[in-house]
C-alpha cells in the first residue's frame, strides 16, 4: 500500500476513510515511526504509523510526492515579525473579530452541537467571546489536569458573562485510559502527545452528552509569533547531544528527582528534539525496548527540517519552525485522531485561510509582540480587555494537563500486561518492571504514558492482522 493523506487543519479536513474500513486489510506497522514515538511522542512527518503510508502536514506541499520528494518549507516565515507597518490604519480588534466569527462560521458549519475545549487561556477566552455572537449554542467544557492548573475559575466566568453553558471535567486518569481502549482499534493512526488521553477522555463525554463537535484553539502560536523565553533559551544551550546513558536517571538519589532527570535528558537531546514537549525516553533505553538498534534510524528523520530551520532570522522563528513539527504530528493530529476514533467532527478557527492569512500579512507587528517585554499576541489580548479585565491566564499559561502518575499508579497491571504480550517491544516489561517504583517521578511516569499509549494500539493491530475487524465484536485489548 503506498498512499498519501493530506492531514492538516491548515489544508482543510483529513479523510482518514482508506485506513478505518472493517473489510480491507491494514499496511504493516513502521518500526522506526514506533521508535518516533517512544523518543518523541509523535512520528516525524512526512510518515506514519504505517509503512507507505505519507503524512502532508503543514510545512509540506500537497502537490508534492511525500515517499520521494518532500521538502519543508515553513509557511509563516518571520512570525511576529512582520509586516513592521500596517499598508493602512483601521479597527484591528473589530476587523479581527469579524474575520475571527466567520472563520468559527465556517468550520463549525457541519456541527449541530459544538463544545469548545475550554482552557481559560488566551486562545480559548478570545475563541469564546466570537463563539458567544457566532455559535451562542456552543457549550464550553474545561479540562481540571492537575495541581499546577487554577483555569476552571477563569474559565467558568468567561462562558457564564458571555452567556455560554460551561462544563467541567475532572481528570481521572483510569477511566481516561479505559476509555482509550475502548477505541484504540479505530484509530486510524497514531501519536502519543501527552494531551491524548485528555482529548479521548472529553470527547467521549462530549459524545455521551449529545455533542458532535469539538472546537480546538490550536493554530494561532505558527502565525503570530512565539518569542523565546529566558528558560527556553537555556534549555537550548544545554541541549548538547551528549551520549550520556539513560540509566544515569535510574541512580540513587537522581531518580527522585525530576529536575535532575530533566536536566540530564535535555543534556542528551539536540536542541530541535528538546524543543518537543514531555520527557520521553533516550536512544539507548529505546534500542532496549526493542532488543535492536532502531534510534539512529528515528533520529536520521530530523535531517529532512534541518535546512530549512537553519536559514531562521532569529531565535522566535528557529523555535517557531522547531515547534511547527511537533504541531502538526502531535498537538493537531491527537484531536485529529480522537475525534476520528469517536465519530465526532473537530474545528480549528484559527487554521482558517482568511484569518490567518489577514494576520500574518496585513496586521502590523505592534499588534502581535511586545519588542520590549516580549508580550505576544496582543491583539488577542486588547480584543479580551473589550469583554473582561485581568484574567488568571495573563499570569500562568494554562493547558489540558494528563495526570501521568496517576495512570501509572492506577493502570500499571493492565500496561504490563500489553508488554507481555508484545513482540514489537521485547524489552518494555525489563523497563517497567525496573522503574515501576521510579514512577511517581513525573519524568518516569512520562515514559510509561508513552509505553501505555502505543502497546495497546500496536495489540489492536497484531489482532486485526490475525482475524478482521468485527464491529460486532468486543476486541480482547478493550
Amino acid at each position: 500500500m503506498r498512499t498519501q493523506i493530506t492531514m492538516s487543519p491548515y489544508y482543510g479536513t483529513p479523510d482518514f476513510s482508506r485506513l478505518m474500513r472493517d473489510d480491507a486489510p491494514l499496511p504493516p506497522v513502521d518500526t522506526v515511526s514506533v521508535a518516533d514515538l517512544l523518543r518523541n511522542a509523535f512520528v516525524y512527518p512526512p510518515y506514519s504509523i504505517y509503512e507507505g503510508v505519507r503524512l502532508v502536514t503543514f510545512g509540506f506541499c500537497p502537490h508534492d510526492d511525500m515517499h520521494t520528494e518532500p521538502k519543508f518549507r515553513f509557511k509563516f516565515r518571520n512570525a511576529g515579525e512582520v509586516p513592521e507597518y500596517a499598508a493602512s490604519e483601521q479597527d484591528w480588534v473589530a476587523g479581527y473579530h469579524r474575520r475571527l466569527c466567520d472563520a468559527i462560521q465556517r468550520s463549525c458549519a457541519g456541527m449541530r452541537s459544538p463544545w469548545l475545549l475550554q482552557s481559560g487561556g488566551k486562545d480559548s477566552t478570545t475563541l469564546a467571546i466570537a463563539i458567544a455572537d457566532a455559535r451562542p449554542d456552543t457549550t464550553c467544557i474545561t479540562y481540571l489536569g492537575g495541581q499546577e492548573e487554577d483555569e476552571v475559575e477563569s474559565a467558568t466566568h468567561v462562558a457564564r458573562t458571555l452567556g455560554l453553558r460551561h462544563e467541567t471535567l475532572q481528570c481521572d486518569p483510569a477511566r481516561a485510559y479505559d476509555r482509550y481502549l475502548d477505541v484504540v482499534h479505530r484509530m486510524p493512526l497514531l501519536t502519543a502527545d501527552f494531551a491524548l488521553l485528555s482529548c479521548i477522555d472529553l470527547g467521549t463525554e462530549v459524545a455521551a452528552n449529545g455533542g458532535d463537535g469539538l472546537i480546538d484553539g490550536l493554530g494561532a502560536d505558527s502565525y503570530f509569533g512565539t518569542p523565546m523565553s529566558k528558560r527556553q533559551e537555556v534549555l537550548k544551550r544545554l541541549s548538547r547531544d551528549l551520549p550520556l546513558p539513560g540509566r544515569l536517571s535510574e541512580l540513587p538519589g537522581v531518580d527522585r528527582s525530576f529536575k535532575l532527570c530533566y536536566l540530564l535528558s535535555t543534556l542528551r537531546m539536540n536542541e530541535i528534539e528538546r524543543v518537543f514537549p514531555g520527557s520521553r525516553f533516550t536512544d539507548d533505553e529505546v534500542d532496549a525496548l526493542f532488543g535492536q538498534p532502531v534510534s539512529q534510524q528515528s533520529r536520521r528523520r530530523l535531517e529532512l527540517f534541518k535546512e530549512e530551520i537553519g536559514t531562521a532570522t532569529s531565535l522566535w522563528e528557529w523555535r517557531d519552525m522547531s515547534t511547527s513539527i511537533a504541531g502538526s504530528a502531535g498537538a493537531f493530529a491527537k484531536g485529529l485522531y480522537a475525534s476520528a476514533a469517536l465519530s465526532l467532527k473537530v474545528a480549528y478557527p484559527f487554521c482558517d485561510l482568511t484569518l490567518r492569512e489577514w494576520i500574518h500579512r496585513e496586521v502590523p507587528r505592534y499588534q502581535k509582540v511586545d519588542p520590549t517585554t516580549k508580550l505576544n499576541k496582543l491583539l488577542i489580548r486588547e480584543h479580551i480587555a473589550t469583554r473582561f479585565g485581568e484574567l488568571p491566564y495573563v499570569r500562568g499559561k494554562g493547558s489540558f494537563r494528563f495526570d501521568v502518575r496517576g495512570l501509572a499508579k492506577a493502570r500499571f497491571d493492565r500496561v504490563r500486561g500489553f508488554a507481555v504480550d508484545s513482540p514489537e517491544l521485547p524489552g518494555a516489561v525489563a523497563w517497567l518492571d525496573r522503574n515501576r517504583r521510579r514512577l511517581d517521578n513525573k519524568y518516569h511516569a512520562s515514559k510509561f504514558y508513552l509505553l501505555a499509549v502505543v502497546l495497546p494500539w500496536l495489540a489492536s493491530r497484531r489482532e486485526r492482522a490475525v482475524q478482521p475487524a468485527d464491529p460486532t465484536r468486543e476486541p480482547a485489548y478493550a
